[in-house]
């Protein structure tokens, strides 16, 4: 399990054991550098959250071409962003612990499949009720892949750039999100949000090939839950990695079962630090969403023409692919949880900067970069967070769990958003609401303790 120095740095102590020493050494504590195959591997992650990226974000920026086709109420047009929302909840804690037990690779895979399916449905829906329900399923699948790519990233990357690697994986989010904003400003006009959302699905029957060829299976699933010729299998990659092979598998240990599932979550003195890490996820999602949902429909609201309100939403992601990079980095040299409480404060003073100033279109934009840069970057350290808090055997449980439970905060900011908008209230009062739960999030991080 992991556990952080004095100094605040990470380390990960080996959980299963060969003659008295660690069997999985070679893949937890082995050599620095990266190899081709490792390289590939968080790679196609990254991909992979590109696309999640792009199928929760385009609502938003189709969302005023959606509202004014089908004259939806901004209550309602809340409660279509939050459908996929409420699914990626359902992922995370129904679905995603599921990796833990039959293996990342194939939940990964029957995601990705409901994902493409969920989109053209969505895309060809013909009522709000339709795609409701597609953005549901969509969900569903978004939040199973995301926790499942984390896991795989934390176990193929070098214990050295662990941090890093689970910090940047989730810098392919806004990446898709901000060439996903580029094009929909480029081609909706033309072509109706309808083909936008196809075009997004097509994008993601394209990547299943592409996974299943090239994708592995965890090395520390077959290790520790041994399925048929798990050691043969482990081996292979073991080898593509450059680390050395194994001469058999571990013993399972009956004191394993201590640590998968939710018993894994709250055993060894977690329980307090998950709780913790549950309620700044919560608190992060409320406003990352209210933002991400919002950010295009409120610079309309505060004079912005439509093409260049699609824009804002686009740099707003330029600014969160700089923050999570920044922050991944920097983080391998500073207390991921001292690190993460600096953002969220200055989050939420770029909040309040861009609810209350009146502002020409550079420095609007250039404030919706900088929320960005802060409200991502901080939220994202999260994720390597939470891989280092858990053990391998309930890792993607803990991811899961945590984004989980955190999109209650997800389901709520959107929805409350629109509330606030539909009552009128101004524009300064509502981002000085959402302000404040990325202070709350970045105390609740400061708080958490990793068990010794």
């Amino acid at each position: 399990m992991a556990s952080y120095s004095a100094a605040g740095s990470v380390s990960v102590r080996p959980y299963v054991t060969v003659n008295g020493q660690p069997a999985d050494a070679k893949v937890t504590h082995g050599e620095d550098n990266w190899s081709a195959r490792q390289v590939l591997i968080v790679a196609i992650c990254f991909l992979l959250n590109m696309l999640d990226g792009m199928d929760v974000l385009i609502l938003s920026y189709i969302a005023p071409a959606l509202s004014a086709d089908w004259r939806i109420s901004p209550e309602n047009l809340g409660v279509v962003f939050s459908a996929s929302l409420a699914g990626m909840a359902a992922g995370g804690l129904l679905v995603a612990p599921l990796a833990d037990r039959f293996g990342r690779r194939k939940l990964i895979l029957a995601s990705l499949i409901m994902m493409a399916t969920a989109m053209f449905g969505s895309g060809l829906a013909t009522s709000v009720t339709e795609l409701l329900i597609t953005r549901f399923i969509v969900g569903i699948g978004i939040g199973t892949v995301l926790a499942s790519m984390a896991a795989l990233t934390a176990e193929y990357a070098p214990a050295r750039h662990r941090t890093f690697a689970v910090g940047f994986l989730q810098a392919g989010y806004p990446v898709g999100a901000t060439l996903t904003g580029f094009l929909v400003a480029q081609h909706i006009e033309a072509h109706g949000w309808q083909a936008m959302l196809l075009g997004a699905a097509t994008l993601c029957l394209i990547s299943i090939p592409l996974v299943f060829a090239l994708l592995p299976e965890s090395v520390d699933f077959l290790l520790t839950r041994q399925p048929a010729n798990a050691l043969q299998r482990a081996n292979r990659l073991l080898v593509a990695i450059g680390r050395a092979p194994l001469e058999r598998l571990p013993e399972r240990a009956e004191a394993q079962a201590e640590r998968v599932g939710l018993r894994g979550l709250l055993g060894e003195g977690r329980a307090a630090s998950t709780m913790l890490l549950w309620l700044a996820i919560t608190f992060s999602f409320m406003t990352l969403y209210f933002v991400i949902s919002w950010i295009p429909k409120l610079a309309v609201e505060a004079g912005l023409p439509a093409k260049d309100a699609i824009y804002a939403g686009a740099i707003y992601n330029i600014g969160a692919f700089i923050g999570i990079s920044s922050l991944s980095y920097v983080a391998m040299r500073v207390d991921l949880r001292r690190l993460i409480l600096g953002y969220m404060v200055l989050a939420a003073g770029a909040l309040v900067v861009f609810g209350s100033v009146a502002m020409p279109l550079a420095a609007t934009l250039l404030t919706a970069f900088l929320i960005g840069v802060f409200v991502q970057g901080g939220f994202n350290g999260c994720y390597p967070l939470a891989t280092s808090l858990y053990p391998a055997e309930a890792r993607s449980t803990g991811l899961g769990w945590a984004m989980g439970v955190g999109r209650i905060g997800a389901v709520i900011g959107p929805m409350l958003g629109g509330f606030l908008l539909a009552e009128k209230v101004s524009l300064p009062v509502i981002f000085a609401i959402f302000a404040v739960p990325v202070v709350l999030a970045g105390l609740c991080v400061s708080l958490i303790r990793m068990p010794k």
